[in-house]
């Protein structure tokens, strides 16, 4: 396979059909390391990994420390709802322009979050300092320490500028920031309830998850980053357990509270009736709750049922199609996967932004033995692949939806701009739904 590759010497072990996981040599596929130069991979960059996170704190102020295309470039990006404020729907950014750059724009950062006080009385505000900032060196962290002394607030740095890593690396930045605002409250008194990590509210998603915990008997205490707010947020140390739904963005954070705060954590998913089924009986039994548990099992055992007979309708038009993937975490890649093969959707082509090895081994058990699977691939990677393997439908984001119309494949949005909920028994439903309309409308004919 790989003597017909055209593409970098680099890219050749990170693109890899199921026949070499099959042979025992699964864990050297390449992961987990920056984008190889040249290859116009289709991750974004450490600011915008930043941003998606911790966009969704409702009541947060967001100033962007650099040229007005970043503050574009990333506003209201998430489909995030919120049952409070509104105020994560602005953003504000100090516009630097070239003599800034010669002489420095800290003056510039100190009178824009000045202003913001004395004009919205914000009780959270995170400063990024992107690429330019990175590259003249102006100390945002010393402009928000003197900030959150002068107005008595949490002013809180965020030093992302994309050349210093990848997307991954904004994660991380993110949790630090939620870190430095919650660890002042790590002595408050535990509740016996879970925290919702990495989920972001999607089209009100985080809300179907806290129906689930409520009926199977489990309190949330809080959320991060999805419907959350500053006040929300500092309650975060006092859950018994963390259940993190997008390992990518959140396994960090959770990480970082296991080890400074003692919450233990597990990974969760609630994509497709397999996963949430699973996800909501781990989560009583790691609260070892044998009440939360039972009623568990009574829920996804009816509702399993209810999502089967569903998906069996749609069946006999789905069956034999040809799916390919391209996400940004593991962890949805492998819900996806699942929820094609209830289907009877074979997954051709399977491949993530940010994966690693032990999702990518995951997913070879659960795909046949000529599966693609790529880790970081660019748009001639995914193009050649999905012409190779003819493709029926490409589930990725708004980066990848020109390509699979260009093709003449059916696309679904599975990205974090959609308007529409996945996630849960609801989810299925909804997805099916969109699967069954998007591939098999009539305009694809014309477009071979």
């Amino acid at each position: 396979m790989e003597k017909n590759l055209r593409i970098l010497e680099e890219r050749k072990k990170s693109i890899r059909d199921n026949s070499f996981f099959c042979s025992g040599n699964g864990k050297g596929i390449s992961c987990e390391r920056a984008s190889v130069s040249g290859t116009v991979s289709q991750r974004a960059c450490v600011y915008s990994g930043a941003r998606v996170v911790l966009n969704p704190v409702t009541d947060a102020y967001h100033i962007v420390h650099g040229p007005i295309g970043c503050s574009s470039y990333t506003w209201d990006i998430r489909g995030s709802l919120s049952s409070g404020e509104e105020t994560y729907r602005q953003s504000f950014s100090t516009d630097l322009r070239e003599t800034d750059v010669i002489f420095g724009g800290e003056k510039k950062l100190s009178a824009a979050i000045d202003e913001l006080v004395a004009e919205k009385s914000p009780k959270l505000i995170f400063v990024y300092a992107t690429c330019i900032v990175g590259v003249i060196g102006d100390d945002i962290e010393a402009v928000c320490r003197k900030a959150s002394e002068k107005h008595g607030i949490r002013v809180i740095p965020v030093k992302a500028p994309g050349f210093s890593g990848t997307k991954s690396q904004g994660y991380k930045l993110a949790c630090d920031a939620i870190m430095e605002l919650i660890r002042p409250c790590s002595g408050i008194s535990r509740e016996n309830g879970v925290n919702i990590l990495g989920d972001f509210n999607l089209a009100g998603e985080i809300w179907t998850i806290k129906s689930y915990l409520k009926k199977i008997g489990i309190n949330v205490i809080s959320t991060a980053t999805g419907d959350s707010s500053c006040e929300s947020l500092m309650r975060l140390p006092a859950a018994r357990l963390n259940i993190v739904q997008c390992a990518g963005s959140s396994v960090y954070l959770a990480d970082r509270m296991q080890e400074e705060m003692g919450i233990p954590f597990i990974k969760v998913s609630f994509f497709g009736w397999e996963d949430t089924s699973s996800s909501l009986i781990r989560v009583a039994e790691a609260l070892g709750d044998m009440k939360a548990l039972e009623k568990a099992i009574a829920f996804t055992e009816a509702e399993t049922s209810k999502a089967k007979e569903f998906i069996e309708e749609f069946k006999p038009r789905l069956k034999g199609k040809k799916a390919a993937i391209y996400v940004g975490g593991g962890f949805k890649a492998i819900s996806l996967i699942r929820q094609f093969n209830e289907m009877g959707i074979k997954t051709v082509v399977v491949g993530t932004q940010n994966g690693k090895a032990d999702e990518y081994e995951i997913m070879s058990r659960i795909t046949d033995e000529d599966t693609v699977i790529l880790d970081d691939a660019n748009p001639s990677e995914l193009e050649k692949y999905i012409i190779e393997k003819e493709a029926d439908i490409l589930v990725g984001g708004v980066k990848e939806r020109p390509l699979a119309y260009k093709l003449g494949v059916a696309f679904c949005d599975h990205n974090h701009e959609r308007r529409h909920s996945l996630v849960g028994y609801e989810g299925i439903r909804n997805f099916t739904r969109e699967i069954n309309i998007s591939i098999n409308s009539p305009v694809w004919a014309l477009c071979k």
